[in-house]
């Protein structure tokens, strides 16, 4: 049987009076292939336990540890439990044993069994969501073995794949993992060969066969952006606001050979804010909490505490992939649906419509249309409920409720973004000529191009950077280069998506260096000579950035000072002026420029806005 240093214990727990440990020989146990392994070590009993633990300790043992243990003893079934001990296998305290005779231990390595501190993963995916999850898998001390993405795309490395590569990972790029139905069976070798003991998909675009799902020793396990299974299928996200939840969030769940229906791991979830869109969704919650989650889910299977919850058929959801074609919009429905159809669209595939002749793509929609006057020139939209409006603030659009939503960004048929409040003037294809100064400027862009767009041979006026394979990560740098060669011109990412062609670009860019505006402001002055000077002084209200009349065109009397004569009519503003004027200087706050720029270029303005030394009043003055 052994001597005492030979044998193991399994997990200790005293009792009031008295302990009793059970002990196994870990070759034995190791050597168990059917799952049952027989009683061959003896019980010791005694109220402390202290002085056999450290002689055990001081022998511990390297067999995997995590053992399910069912214990009898004559008719009792004693409980059954998994833990994890570095140096020993486990120890076990029965109470209230009859008698100190084991019937038996019987164990399931594979079901039971906690997983390493570390693993051996393989990552199946693309993209920055997948790049992040794998960066942060090896953070955490786990070996990643072997990574499996999407082949390369007009000569750009997908970025999970590029990064795989600078770190020696072994990186496989198949075109396809099945043919006919049935898994490749180089493609199930290679993967194989790799030994890998869980596989993660963060984000995952090809369908992966059961050969490979079900190989690892610890599954695999699936991110999905929606809270299943509400919303199964490719195009969660669109589908989570289109049908205008007001929670969304993320599931990681184990993958099986349905479509989005395995068991639950983790979920977490957060609100949809009124003008969420896609991007601003994932680009807020999904992705950052998305990728923390993956990670947290792959160190509670390496504790051994990964849930398994089955799915509940209550409230589940699948909805099919949106694309261009089925993101027409359909105006029989009020303005809150259609709003929801905009921004669940955006920016991919587009909710579009036709008008002025041609498919017009819609952007940035919202509700928010307080203030706002349906007074500019009208689009006819066929199907809509009421014509469109083009406004300052952009395209005001109506739904069979007469309620009002606005647009902010069009796309025209030929893919040139522009702001819908110029949608007219966007529709003139008359361009800049530009100054030798301007021109020099717009080679130094072009290098900046160049510099992000490696695989493109020549950046010419039609060259598109989103069609060239630049990715989101790309316009945050192709903003901040654009800033320092144009001395911290004010510039969004927005205004890339604006003008994806290098030539639009720099016609925008020309643009915004001469300041041009969207339209000159109309003043209705009333003159006045004084002094042998010719005064114009503006006499209306200013909200929303133009000058208009009072509500009910009301007015009041000015009065000179000094011999009591009456100098003009002004504006008399009412309640409803003021409560225009308060959502018009809120939505400028909120969704104009100020609300953005980054911090650092709100830093700019205001430190350009201050006063000079020499211009500020003397505090000691009186």
């Amino acid at each position: 049987m052994g001597t005492a240093s030979n044998w193991k214990y399994i997990h200790p727990q005293q009792t009031g009076q008295r302990s009793i440990f059970i002990y196994a020989h870990s070759e034995t146990l190791c050597s168990s292939e059917n799952g049952h392994g027989p009683v061959i070590g003896p019980v010791l009993q005694g109220n402390n336990p202290q002085n056999v633990t450290q002689s055990l300790c001081e022998n511990g043992s390297t067999h995997p540890p995590g053992v399910r243990l069912q214990l009898s003893a004559g008719h009792r079934v004693c409980s059954v439990c998994e833990h994890s001990l570095s140096s020993v296998l486990m120890i076990w305290t029965l109470l209230c044993m009859p008698e100190a005779y084991i019937a038996s231990i019987k164990f399931s390595a594979k079901s039971c069994r906690p997983a390493p501190a570390a693993m051996k993963i393989a990552v199946i995916g693309q993209s920055l969501f997948g790049q992040e999850v794998y960066n942060h898998l090896k953070e955490e001390g786990h070996k990643v073995v072997g990574v499996f993405t999407v082949p390369d795309q007009d000569g750009k490395v997908d970025p999970l794949g590029l990064k795989a590569e600078q770190d020696g990972v072994p990186v496989f790029k198949f075109t396809r993992w099945r043919a006919k139905g049935q898994a490749l069976p180089d493609v199930v070798a290679k993967y194989q060969a790799l030994g890998a003991e869980l596989n993660v998909l963060p984000f995952c675009s090809q369908f992966i066969p059961m050969e490979i799902i079900s190989a690892p020793r610890y599954g695999s396990i699936i991110y999905h952006p929606s809270l299943l299974p509400r919303h199964r299928g490719a195009s969660s996200i669109n589908w989570t606001l289109i049908h205008g939840d007001k929670k969304a969030g993320f599931t990681i769940f184990w993958a099986d050979d349905g479509l989005d229906t395995g068991d639950l791991l983790l979920q977490k979830e957060c609100d949809v804010l009124p003008d969420d869109t896609v991007n601003t969704l994932y680009s807020r919650f999904l992705f950052p909490e998305g990728v923390k989650g993956m990670v947290q889910a792959v160190r509670l299977i390496a504790e051994g505490k990964a849930p398994r919850l089955p799915q509940p058929e209550e409230g589940a959801t699948y909805e099919g992939i949106q694309k261009k074609e089925t993101a027409r919009i359909n105006w029989e429905q009020p303005a809150e649906a259609i709003h929801n159809w905009i921004r669940g669209n955006d920016k991919v595939p587009g909710a579009w419509t036709e008008a002025c002749g041609q498919k017009l793509t819609f952007f940035n929609s919202t509700l928010n249309t307080a203030g706002l006057v349906p007074e500019g020139e009208a689009v006819p939209i066929p199907g809509a409920h009421r014509p469109g409006v083009v406004t300052k603030a952009g395209l005001l659009l109506f739904g069979n409720d007469d309620q009002m939503l606005l647009v902010k960004n069009i796309q025209l048929e030929d893919g040139k973004m522009i702001p819908a409040s110029q949608l007219f003037r966007g529709m003139d294809n008359s361009a800049l000529e530009l100054t030798e100064e301007e021109l020099a400027t717009a080679e130094a862009v072009r290098g900046a191009w160049k510099r992000i767009l490696p695989s493109v041979p020549e950046v010419d006026d039609s060259t598109d950077f989103f069609k060239s394979g630049a990715a989101s990560v790309d316009v945050v740098r192709l903003v901040e280069e654009v800033k320092e060669l144009c001395d911290g011109m004010e510039l969004e990412n927005e205004d890339v998506y604006m003008a994806t062609t290098f030539g639009d670009f720099i016609q925008l860019l020309v643009r915004k260096l001469r300041g041009d505006k969207e339209s000159e402001c109309v003043i209705d002055y009333v003159e006045k000579a004084v002094n042998k000077l010719t005064l114009h002084m503006p006499h209306q209200l200013f909200i929303g950035g133009e000058f208009v009349d009072a509500e009910g065109a009301r007015t009041y009397e000015t009065i000179n000072p000094t011999d009591g004569s009456v100098i003009c009519q002004v504006a008399l503003a009412q309640v409803s002026d003021v409560d225009k004027a308060v959502a018009a200087a809120k939505d400028a706050f909120e969704h104009g420029l100020w609300g953005r720029i980054s911090a650092r270029d709100r830093g700019r303005l205001l430190y350009r806005a201050a006063p000079s030394p020499s211009t500020r009043p003397d505090p000691t003055g009186t």
